[in-house]
């Protein structure tokens, strides 16, 4: 068993040391969704009035919280790439360390660095007028932990398909933003044609905004979801579980060949 968490634990404190040490990564990655909140949010609320159930800019936090988990959840993971290459994994990788130890230590830092992300975005939400609980800020927090730990399984997956750091741009056009644009973050699901509306439900990032929704509007009863609480729970743990296997199995085989 200590063989199996210490590489675990050695990862995720190395991970949370050199990014707690890198401001320039932290500033950045609050910088962008606070600047998408007050440029597109400010700038639609204008324009799209009535029809949701809340303001636009109300209504975009939960996506602007989703989008923070994606790209630090993502990014986290696929630097197993860059120190595969270059540094901490290319040593790491001859010592007897099991791989699915190694897959496991970077799921676990990408999953504290992105909730840590998202609580601090959640800083903006008094400011636009919504207020929470305290049972609703522990469900937010569970349900930011559930959604980090998926998104950084599948960053693992990924990195474990892709060969070099090069990879990067294909990585960002075609499963990141694509991600993000096709889970509810700045529209309804509801007024999509139906075919985007299939991509979508396959996409593991919509049920988690979709929860954040549900706790984020509990007490508007004007607002009205496109999936139902229970639905997003079922399948954002089912996701994440799915997740986690294929990112360990992928991860395993690709370092034992």
């Amino acid at each position: 068993m200590r063989r199996l968490v210490l590489p675990v634990y050695v990862i995720t404190l190395r991970d949370l040391k050199k990014f707690f040490r890198q401001r320039s990564r932290l500033i950045g990655m609050i910088a962008r969704p606070l600047t998408w909140l007050l440029i597109i949010g400010t700038g639609l609320n204008q324009i799209i009035k009535g029809s949701l159930g809340v303001t636009y800019i109300q209504f975009i936090l939960p996506g602007i919280l989703g989008m923070t988990i994606l790209f630090s959840a993502i990014f986290s993971s696929i630097s197993i790439v860059w120190d595969r290459e270059f540094g901490f994994m290319k040593e790491i990788l001859v010592t007897p360390v099991s791989r699915i130890s190694i897959a496991f230590g970077k799921m676990v830092s990408g999953t504290l660095i992105s909730t840590v992300q998202g609580l601090i975005i959640m800083v903006a939400a008094p400011f636009i007028g919504i207020r929470f609980t305290i049972a609703e800020v522990f469900s937010l927090i569970v349900f930011i932990m559930v959604v980090s730990m998926c998104i950084s399984a599948i960053g693992v997956f990924i990195a474990s398909l892709i060969k070099s750091f090069e990879s990067f741009n294909i990585i960002m056009n075609f499963i990141v933003m694509p991600m993000f644009f096709l889970s509810g973050a700045m529209y309804p699901i509801s007024i999509l044609p139906r075919v985007m509306r299939y991509f979508m439900y396959l996409n593991p990032l919509t049920y988690g905004i979709d929860s954040f929704k549900h706790i984020m509007f509990a007490g508007l009863t004007s607002f009205r979801s496109d999936i139902s609480m229970l639905n997003d729970i079922v399948l954002m743990i089912s996701f994440t579980i799915v997740s986690i296997v294929l990112a360990a199995v992928a991860f395993n085989r690709q370092h034992n060949e």
